[in-house]
């Protein structure tokens, strides 16, 4: 089994049969200041808003927040946690989004999880695998999530 799914492995079959159904939520994944600073360096971005924590003090959100980008980032190792994996897969890629929402801020400090349910799995071709899966990145403590997205995989199966 490719050691970054947590899930063993299912049939294609088994894995369509799951389309409406939520598959899963992640553990919790925190947003501290150290995350987003090395996320700023790393895209070059150091907005107040997400590194300077005084200066962030006067702004409506009374903290730094996370880079919407880094939130999605977190998609990944969420989804690794949760989806299984497909029998005779030899890779996948990321084909991007048919939505993506970005609806709460997320303050430093704050712990992240997401909640998937598989919406298509559809062969585009006879050994290529299109997946939609439905995820919205919760904060705890909090009711509206961090973003709500559509996001499109693509499934190379051997």
């Amino acid at each position: 089994m490719n050691q970054i799914w947590k899930k063993p492995p299912i049939s294609l079959q088994a894995y369509q049969a799951m389309v409406g159904e939520e598959i899963g939520v992640s553990s919790w994944h925190v947003l501290d200041q150290k995350r987003i600073d090395t996320y700023a360096d790393v895209v070059e971005d150091h907005q107040f808003i997400h590194v300077d924590p005084e200066r962030a003090k006067a702004t409506p959100f009374g903290t730094t927040i996370a880079h919407g980008f880094l939130t999605m980032s977190l998609l990944s190792v969420m989804s690794y946690e949760v989806m299984p994996a497909i029998e005779g897969t030899t890779m996948g890629v990321n084909y991007g989004f048919n939505r993506l929402r970005f609806l709460a801020p997320v303050k430093s400090g704050k712990r992240v999880r997401g909640r998937f349910v598989l919406t298509e799995a559809t062969l585009r071709k006879p050994k290529e695998l299109q997946s939609v899966t439905n995820v919205a990145v919760e904060i705890e403590g909090e009711d509206k999530p961090a973003l709500l997205a559509d996001w499109i995989g693509l499934i190379y199966l051997s």
